[in-house]
């Protein structure tokens, strides 16, 4: 429920604990929307007709949301780590580079489907392969940092379990699982809905 978001105090400063449950549930909804890409994924291959709009709301999403506010709060993360415990973050230098990196192929994506929606030639292989470039990369990144990064920050927030950081930059509500949905993601959402239901 994005409690970093919701419950914040006046200086803009959250828990430790309460970001790292914060990314582990955006990491779910990340998830879900990966799931409804390797559905259309699925339908590319298989020669029928994706839904493009479907595919370009989930990276919309991805890119205004995921990339602009989910992966910066794990580079707080990172940084906290790094500057309560630095041998907690060793080796983590790879953080920040991956969502650069990821960024970069979720906004080619996006320009995929934009170009397609206004009638620009796309070629299915290169459709196919930024798709499941992205969702490979996305998912195997999502899967390290649950298994090494987070175990790690959970190791700190046991000793810390006061400790707080600042999201004063952060502010962006999550538009699709947060408290206020965008209209404009009425297809998404309905599409999440069954999903869930299937």
């Amino acid at each position: 429920m994005n409690r970093c978001l919701n419950d914040r105090d006046i200086n803009m400063t959250i828990l430790l604990a309460d970001l790292l449950a914060d990314l582990r549930e955006d990491h779910r909804n990340m998830a879900t929307m990966l799931d409804l890409l390797e559905r259309e994924l699925k339908r590319i291959r298989h020669n029928e007709k994706p839904d493009y709009e479907l595919i370009h709301d989930i990276m919309r999403y991805m890119t205004v949301y995921s990339d602009a506010a989910h992966h910066p709060k794990e580079d707080l993360l990172y940084a906290a780590m790094t500057a309560e415990d630095p041998s907690l973050a060793a080796g983590l230098e790879k953080v920040e580079p991956e969502h650069k990196d990821l960024a970069i192929l979720g906004e080619t994506l996006r320009n995929d489907v934009e170009a397609i929606a206004s009638g620009a030639t796309v070629t299915r292989f290169r459709l196919v392969a930024d798709m499941t470039d992205y969702v490979e990369r996305l998912r195997g990144h999502m899967s390290w940092e649950e298994a090494d990064l987070f175990q790690r920050a959970d190791a700190l927030v046991a000793t810390e379990s006061s400790m707080f950081v600042s999201i004063s930059h952060l502010d962006k509500l999550d538009p699709v699982f947060g408290p206020e949905r965008e209209h404009s993601f009425a297809n998404l959402l309905q599409n999440i809905k069954d999903l869930a239901e299937s």
